[in-house]
């Protein structure tokens, strides 16, 4: 059955909405800035994009013993994770460039490892971006039954524990992605509460002939050039996934899966109490801002607050964007949610504890 559409309450505050993007856009006309991605930004993708391509490359004809291929699978599965977030996702939103050829281009560095693209723009940019942190319909909070990350999940006795055992299987994020959760959620065509749309036949070839090739370049190739005994190659496979699916996860955990974050329901009739842009302030948390490195490997996504409300934006333009929200949703009154890196792995592991024994788990509170 089909999810009823929810509502936002677009009048809730909306003049802070209107102050908010009116002193964005003056920032980068002021400045004489382009949104799209600039010469840190080319440098990000370069130096990913080798570190991708090179460790591949040793991983397969480097002919290392078995500890060092080890650590060359992980370096890869590193690099994984650093492509999709600092490169593909950046394209797939549409905001590295201007030119949609260019987006559309680099978004296949998604395919490439196996993702597609395709059903991410459906699982993020469209059910993630705009219900966050509502259940039943934010794809990027769906869980095994055993782990509890929403309040309106059912408690079990198993999740007691969680808070020891849950951050153990984000490293299978991207296997479950690129092994059983494409194929899923693309034949099953529900994505939150959005239904039944009628899939391009284009796409239909691209989610098969990605899958193919990267089941080729990272099953297949590795059998079948790399001097190692078999339980060496499948382990290094594996354990470049879970390096990968990891480092992605834990992005998005610091960001939305912490006490400070909400989730914001709606109620019987289906209506949201804040409007889309309050309701983003409320349900994410910004991480690490004051470090360049944290947004030099997360792809900008340690301040997760900017690109939720400015997904069109390129990420090597939210540490400044940044200064703007926060000093605009203090003088509406807004929250604007912030942690340091080891704050928010600490108030993960504290939701987790929580979640997994309180019933009526209620996030911290805070000013608005």
């Amino acid at each position: 059955m089909q999810k009823r559409p929810l509502k936002f309450s677009n009048q809730h505050q909306k003049d802070f909405a209107v102050a908010l993007n009116k002193n964005v856009n003056q920032y980068f006309k002021e400045n004489n800035l382009s949104k799209d991605a600039n010469g840190l930004m080319f440098f990000k993708t370069i130096f990913h994009m080798i570190g991708w391509v090179g460790s591949y490359y040793l991983v397969m004809f480097g002919n290392f013993s078995a500890p060092v291929s080890y650590g060359l699978w992980a370096l890869l599965g590193f690099f994984f994770g650093m492509v999709a977030v600092n490169i593909g996702h950046d394209a797939i939103h549409g905001a590295y460039s201007t030119k949609p050829w260019v987006n559309k281009l680099l978004s296949h560095t998604f395919n490439l490892n196996g993702a597609s693209a395709y059903m991410w723009t459906k699982m993020h940019n469209t059910a993630h971006h705009t219900y966050t942190n509502v259940e039943g319909y934010d794809e990027d909070i769906e869980s095994l039954p055993i782990i509890r990350m929403s309040p309106e999940k059912e408690l079990k006795g198993i999740h007691k524990y969680q808070h020891l055992y849950a951050v153990w299987f984000y490293g299978l994020a991207t296997l479950s992605w690129v092994l059983i959760k494409d194929y899923v959620k693309f034949f099953k065509n529900e994505v939150g509460n959005f239904k039944g749309e009628k899939h391009p036949t284009k796409e239909y070839f691209y989610l098969f002939f990605y899958k193919i090739l990267n089941y080729s370049l990272f099953i297949v190739v590795p059998f079948l050039v790399i001097d190692l005994p078999w339980y060496h190659i499948l382990g290094g496979f594996l354990l470049m996934h879970y390096v990968a699916g990891f480092s992605v996860a834990m992005i998005f955990m610091l960001a939305h899966v912490v006490e400070e974050a909400h989730f914001l329901n709606p109620d019987e009739s289906g209506q949201l109490e804040r409007s889309w842009t309050v309701h983003q302030l409320y349900t994410t948390v910004n991480f690490a801002t004051d470090h360049w490195l944290a947004a030099f490997l997360t792809g900008g996504l340690n301040s997760q607050v900017e690109h939720h409300l400015y997904p069109n934006i390129c990420s090597v333009h939210y540490p400044q964007i940044s200064k703007i929200v926060r000093k605009t949703a203090k003088e509406y009154g807004v929250p604007y949610l912030e942690s340091s890196f080891f704050g928010a792995v600490a108030s993960h592991f504290r939701f987790l504890k929580k979640m997994g024994r309180e019933k009526d788990y209620q996030p911290l509170p805070v000013a608005a």
